[in-house]
């Protein structure tokens, strides 16, 4: 098994538009929610820090996420090979890194999970919340001073 690393900006090919969101597949749903398979990538903020992965077919269902780099510049999560098939890419130059937000009182109090990120294939829009098991990595590193 090889693996690779992946981090990238968001695009515009997967986030929101005003009126028709691109729709993203989970390839395989994030545990804790088998019935929810389908998510738009909805901007929460005009720079760019933050988003809303909302469910479809409940939009009460919701994960505040963000892009890796503003908050944790040197995260490179590795991808294997089984990961690559499920989002149905080669390599990883069209994947984007989303990290699930838990939000604190504080923007101080705020945590990012750096052992589930969300990982999308920007060409096909198939995604996969890839687990890091024994990577070592927190699941809540705080963003502030991560």
């Amino acid at each position: 098994m090889t693996t690779r690393t992946a981090s990238r900006p968001i695009g515009a090919s997967v986030t929101d538009t005003e009126l028709n969101m691109p729709i993203i597949d989970m390839a395989v749903p994030m545990p804790g929610f088998p019935a929810h398979r389908q998510f738009v990538l909805v901007r929460l903020n005009d720079n760019g820090l933050l988003y809303a992965f909302t469910s479809v077919d409940d939009p009460n269902l919701r994960f505040l996420v963000a892009p890796p780099e503003p908050f944790f510049p040197d995260y490179a999560p590795e991808i294997d090979d089984e990961a690559l098939a499920s989002l149905g890419a080669n390599d990883t130059d069209n994947l984007l890194v989303l990290l699930v937000v838990s939000a604190g009182a504080t923007a101080v109090d705020s945590t990012a999970n750096l052992m589930a990120p969300i990982v999308v294939n920007e060409a096909n829009r198939r995604a996969i919340q890839l687990v890091l098991s024994g990577s070592g990595l927190s699941v809540r590193q705080p963003l502030m001073g991560g």
